[in-house]
C-alpha cells in the first residue's frame, strides 16, 4: 500500500511538472474563457503571477506564516472563477511548496478556509466554499501531508476580503485561504 501511495505522489509530481512546463510565459496574456452557465466545478482562475522555486528554508515569521528563502511570505490565498473549485497551475506550484513545508514540519497544522462572493444562496455558497477548501486539502494530502495536519472550514459569503459589489470585489472573495497554526 505504501508503494502505491509513493507511486501516486510521484505521478502527481510529474503531472504538476508538466503543468508548470506548459504554463504561459511572463508578459503573455491567456485569452479568458467564454462565459459559461453556472457549473459546479472546472474553470481555471485568472489571476497569475510568477512563482519562485521551492523554498529551501521552512522558517516561519512571528505570526506563523511560511517564509520563502528570500524572506518573503509564501502566498496563502488561492483564487477561483465564479461557481468553480478548480485550482490553477500557479496554485498547484504554490501548494507543492506548502506540501513540502508541511511534510518537513509535521508539528505544523493548517486551517483551510473556503470563501465565496455574495452571489448565490447561503447554502450554495457554504457548499461551494467547502469544495474550494477540499480542493486545496485533497492536493496537499495527495502530496504527502497528513490528514491530521489539515482542518477545513467554509465561510461561504460571510467573510468577504473586499466588501464591494462588483466583479473586482467578487473575484477577490472567491478564494481559499491557508492559515498555519
Amino acid at each position: 500500500m505504501r508503494h502505491v501511495r509513493r507511486y501516486n505522489v510521484a505521478l502527481l509530481v510529474v503531472c504538476a511538472l508538466i503543468l508548470v512546463g506548459c504554463a504561459s510565459q511572463q508578459g503573455q496574456q491567456e485569452p479568458e474563457p467564454a462565459a459559461q452557465p453556472a457549473a459546479p466545478v472546472d474553470v481555471v482562475p485568472v489571476q497569475s503571477q510568477p512563482v519562485q522555486a521551492e523554498p529551501e528554508s521552512t522558517d516561519f515569521d512571528s505570526r506563523s506564516r511560511p517564509l520563502m528563502p528570500s524572506g518573503r511570505i509564501l502566498t496563502t490565498k488561492f483564487y477561483f472563477e465564479l461557481d468553480q473549485a478548480r485550482l490553477s497551475a500557479r496554485d498547484l506550484r504554490l501548494l507543492e511548496m506548502h506540501a513540502n513545508i508541511l511534510t518537513r514540519n509535521r508539528d505544523r497544522r493548517l486551517v483551510i478556509e473556503g470563501h465565496c462572493d455574495e452571489r448565490g444562496t447561503r447554502e450554495y455558497n457554504l457548499a461551494l466554499g467547502e469544495r474550494r477548501a477540499n480542493a486545496v486539502s485533497s492536493f496537499l494530502t495527495s502530496a504527502g501531508v497528513r490528514r491530521s495536519q489539515i482542518e477545513m472550514v467554509s465561510y461561504g459569503e460571510e467573510r468577504p476580503d473586499d466588501p464591494g459589489h462588483d466583479e473586482s470585489a467578487w473575484s477577490k472573495n472567491r478564494r481559499a485561504v491557508a492559515i498555519y497554526r
